[in-house]
């Protein structure tokens, strides 16, 4: 089974707020950058997590991201399901539907496929996808400073 772009987004910018320290709190431009992904996509994502209650993210001055209790203990087999919308792996009904599918094995086996899928993942929580050797790797992402531009006056 494939995961689309915007669930491996989201799984990895939950794994790196997973490994902030307390009082950091990365905007999403930083997560971005720090991952090598369009801001404009992250931002989606973003919204996304903050939506099912897996990131907090705040505006302002003492805004930016961070991880809720929830994202923590969330399985990864629940991120998944809520950030692809998964139902069936195939349509067998609907606009067109296939002729097919009053006999067919098929989608009985693709579920069962699927089943098994997300059992594999509902055995992890987030933390645990964030533990060694995979806190070393995203706590050596490249950390992206905002510096501050020094201001221009008409003329220069």
């Amino acid at each position: 089974m494939q995961l689309t772009q915007f669930t491996d987004l989201g799984l990895r910018a939950v794994m790196r707020l997973a490994v902030s320290p307390v009082n950091e709190r990365p905007s999403s431009r930083t997560i971005a950058e720090e991952l090598a992904v369009s801001y404009t996509h992250m931002t989606k994502v973003i919204t996304r997590l903050g939506e099912l209650g897996i990131v907090d993210a705040r505006r302002g001055r003492n805004g930016g991201l961070a991880i809720t209790e929830l994202g923590r203990t969330a399985t990864v087999g629940w991120v998944v399901r809520k950030l692809e919308g998964l139902d069936e792996v195939v349509e067998c009904d609907g606009a067109n539907p296939c002729p097919l599918r009053h006999g067919c094995s098929l989608r009985s086996a693709l579920r069962l496929a699927q089943d098994a899928f997300f059992a594999s993942l509902d055995s992890l929580t987030i933390d645990d996808l964030a533990q060694p050797p995979t806190t070393n790797v995203l706590l050596a992402l490249p950390r992206v400073r905002s510096e501050v531009l020094p201001t221009r006056t008409i003329g220069e």
